[in-house]
């Protein structure tokens, strides 16, 4: 195989995001696009694409034969169906971040993919931004010696809508599951204890839609490291991403990126640009990167980089972490494995 026939479901912000990226790499062709809603907008923007078909039927995706792997960009309550059907189709898997808001749903899907022996990718594109992957190769190599802290900041520049928050599944599964991906990804280990501190303080709406607008989150890893995630929902100067990893031998973090490296100094203080605003700017290359290694994972038979795997971990530790703030206490992942709650 030297190219790849891809159908996309999910034609929104990151299906959109995704397509745009694929129709740039030569080793693909997209034949077809589904979404519920089928406008005369969105067969324009696909035609500028030259994709041949747009469905408001997913399975015209899943019963294609042509078609080699398929990106689920839909909302989340239809990933696991979704990645049940094209794993017994034998299609290989790109599927957004969560697979599923529930841990033991993810499992089950898994499973599904395991039996049928095809590729899933899971969409952690943080892992795929330079300055993350420095961190990571600098603490694999031993630079900073054994870690002992992780700190991971996670600011979002603004709230999402209300009827967003209604099916986001949380604060815990929404936003910081990026988070505690990438707490995994550069400790090299794995957490074993969750304690979460939550408040409502960006909007009282929030609050009354059952979710929190902002969080503290300690976590105990298995190597022995400690580390602590903070969240908000809105950070006025724009989106907040920083992230440190203190070691025996040293310590390696990395700032926010910024849409330049320019400062003005004068008598009233050193001014430089706000950070980028928001995920699209700042992981514009992330996402580019996942959706190329996926495809090299195809064509060559390597090891997806982030797989159905981390995608449950991270699952598990937004759970643990949404028992914690609930019952007020630390919790313990092995507490999960045997179904808490």
């Amino acid at each position: 195989m030297d190219k790849l026939n891809i159908g996309i479901i999910g034609a929104g912000r990151i299906g959109r995001l995704h397509a745009e990226h694929l129709t740039r790499n030569g080793r693909v062709a997209i034949r077809q696009i589904s979404d519920v809603y089928v406008t005369d907008e969105l067969k324009d923007w696909a035609a500028g694409l030259g994709v041949p078909t747009v469905t408001d039927n997913y399975k015209d995706i899943m019963e294609d034969p042509d078609i080699d792997a398929v990106f689920i960009c839909s909302s989340t309550n239809t990933h696991v169906p979704f990645i049940t059907e094209a794993a017994r189709a034998g299609k290989h898997i790109f599927c957004e971040k969560p697979i599923s808001l529930d841990y033991r749903q993810t499992a089950a899907a898994l499973e599904e993919v395991r039996a049928a022996g095809v590729i899933l990718q899971t969409g952690f594109n943080r892992r795929f931004d330079h300055n993350f992957k420095r961190v990571r190769e600098l603490v694999k190599a031993g630079r900073v010696g054994e870690p002992h802290l992780i700190k991971i900041t996670s600011r979002d520049p603004a709230p999402p809508s209300n009827d967003y928050i209604k099916v986001s599944g949380g604060l815990f599964m929404d936003m910081a599951i990026h988070d505690f991906d990438m707490a995994r990804y550069l400790s090299g280990s794995e957490v074993t204890e969750v304690y979460a501190l939550g408040a409502v303080l960006v909007d009282p709406v929030i609050g009354e839609l059952d979710d929190i607008d902002t969080a503290i989150i300690s976590l105990r890893f298995a190597n022995g490291a400690l580390g602590v995630i903070d969240n908000s929902r809105k950070a006025v100067y724009g989106y907040d991403q920083r992230v440190e990893v203190f070691g025996s031998e040293g310590s390696v973090g990395v700032q926010n990126d910024h849409p330049n490296t320019a400062e003005i100094s004068t008598a009233n203080g050193v001014i430089r640009d706000n950070p980028k605003y928001f995920f699209l700017e700042r992981y514009h290359d992330s996402y580019i990167d996942e959706t190329r290694q996926f495809i090299d994972c195809i064509l060559n038979g390597n090891q997806v980089p982030v797989d159905g795997n981390d995608a449950f971990q991270a699952e598990k530790i937004a759970y643990a972490a949404k028992v914690s703030l609930l019952e007020g206490r630390p919790v313990k992942l092995s507490e999960i494995e045997v179904g808490i709650g």
